[in-house]
């Protein structure tokens, strides 16, 4: 019987499930799995946004008596509203105003990991396990959000990545992951992202729901009458099984309101969507640019972008080509060479440029449904899980926009405090990653908590939160 009943469901999930379902799971590229209810925007309050980004690597951080440390540390140098760049960061001087640092913040449960598998709780603030067969994260920040406001939109997020998909366990491509913990696939290409968005579907779309749902509804027949001669642990693997049959019906019955609804007109000529990492700056150029004009039509309200993956793995580790280093993670274990320094912080720098580029098209476009920027009505997390070399602690951060909400920006809040030990290293010292920490970040989840608040969710907790933080 036991025999029998593995043959059944290895046949039912090749012929229904991949045949049946398969174009359905693949129709609404970007989601997070609420169960919807499709409605437009009132316009009676703004529009809350919010994007998160994820750069790998961790950041330029010399000891205050290294030459370099004036230059071209990452942090800036001073405290709250009196505080100044480095060159690092110059790129964005014009948004001092409508950003914030943050330092001294971290995931409790990450502290310890090395920093080249740490992504994918950036997010999530999970304790993700010491291996692979006990990995288990936890719902993303962004994801959220997505499940109380993805219903109001075409779709609920917007998952993007240079790498691509899914990656693996503890070298993820995406840092966003659904409510049972599981990474959502990321897309890098950006014609495919345009194209979701924002060209219209072929005419037999309707027609081709209708059978993916009478599949799903097949396949569930199937499945109550497999369950009955299945053991209890047999039950269970299949009790898992269906919960992804149900997150393609919440994705079919989502497609099905939203088909007949004109797609938003936009202008892509100034694009070249056949652009890859390959051309990095242009690449990077392109998929903020993807992202500014899902927001400004309102498809989405929700988007994160993966910038690299970890552990110098993937075409991302070519973005450095831009500024001719052939690869990113390089930079990283060479900070000990001379200008080391400044190589690392001159890549940050980089990426910097193109997320500046992007964040003042927010801030210079009008919302269209309410008051303000759009940057006014968009909350946007830029940072790392690492600090410095492999530092699971003290994680690099940049909060910027969502002035509408009340967030106050123009500062530097030094978390750590002004004589803690940052993370920096010099020649010869032991990797900062192997050093015991000699006082404990505050939790990186209750910035998210404010956050959340902020962003009109009604929540007093997120992970591994101990309260809300203040200041922001």
């Amino acid at each position: 019987m036991k025999s029998s009943s593995s043959s059944s469901f290895k046949s039912l999930d090749r012929r229904r499930f991949l045949c049946g379902a398969g174009w359905a799971l693949a129709l609404p590229l970007f989601e997070s799995f609420p169960v919807f209810t499709a409605k437009a925007s009132t316009g009676s309050e703004n529009r809350k946004r919010l994007g998160c980004f994820y750069f790998p690597d961790g950041v330029p951080m010399p000891l205050p008596e290294d030459p370099a440390y004036q230059d071209w540390a990452w942090f800036p140098h001073g405290n709250a509203k009196d505080f100044k760049f480095t060159k690092c960061f110059e790129p964005l001087e014009p948004l001092r105003n409508d950003m914030t640092v943050l330092s001294g913040l971290s995931h409790s449960a990450g502290r310890t990991v090395h920093g080249h598998n740490n992504a994918d709780q950036f997010l999530t603030g999970a304790a993700t396990g010491s291996g692979d067969t006990d990995y288990q994260n936890s719902i993303s920040l962004d994801q959220e959000f997505a499940r109380h406001v993805g219903n109001q939109t075409r779709y609920s997020s917007l998952v993007m990545s240079t790498d691509g998909g899914t990656g693996t366990v503890r070298g993820t491509h995406t840092v966003s992951f659904n409510p049972h913990g599981r990474p959502i696939p990321a897309e890098n290409r950006p014609k495919r992202i345009f194209d979701m968005l924002f060209v219209k579907s072929s005419a037999d779309a309707a027609r081709r729901l209708a059978l993916n749902q009478s599949a799903l509804d097949d396949l569930l027949t199937d499945t109550r009458r497999l369950r009955k001669r299945l053991s209890a642990h047999d039950q269970q693997s299949l009790d898992e099984y269906l919960q992804s049959v149900r997150e393609a019906e919440f994705r079919v019955q989502k497609a099905k309101q939203w088909v007949n609804t004109p797609l938003p007109s936009v202008n892509g000529d100034h694009l070249n969507l056949e652009i890859t990492p390959e051309e990095p700056r242009a690449y990077l150029q392109t998929m903020f640019e993807l992202i500014y004009l899902a927001f400004k039509t309102d498809v989405t309200r929700v988007a994160t972008y993966q910038i690299g993956r970890e552990n110098g793995v993937g075409i991302s580790d070519h973005l450095s080509r831009a500024i001719g280093f052939p690869a990113a993670h390089q930079l990283s274990h060479e900070t000990k060479t001379p200008g080391g320094w400044k190589n690392f912080a001159t890549y940050c720098r980089f990426l910097h440029e193109e997320y500046g580029r992007f964040v003042m098209r927010l801030k210079e476009t009008p919302e269209p449904a309410g008051e303000g920027s759009l940057l006014d009505n968009t909350l946007l997390l830029f940072g790392s899980a690492s600090s410095a070399f492999h530092l699971s602690r003290n994680y690099p951060l940049i909060l910027a926009g969502g002035k509408n909400m009340g967030f106050q920006h123009g500062q530097f809040l030094d978390f750590a405090g002004v004589n803690a030990y940052r993370g920096g290293w010099a020649p010869g010292d032991p990797e900062p990653w192997t050093k015991k920490a000699t006082q404990e970040d505050l939790p990186l989840s209750n910035l998210f908590v404010a956050m959340l608040q902020r962003l009109g969710v009604e929540t007093d907790s997120f992970s591994d939160s101990n309260g809300r933080l203040d200041g922001v």
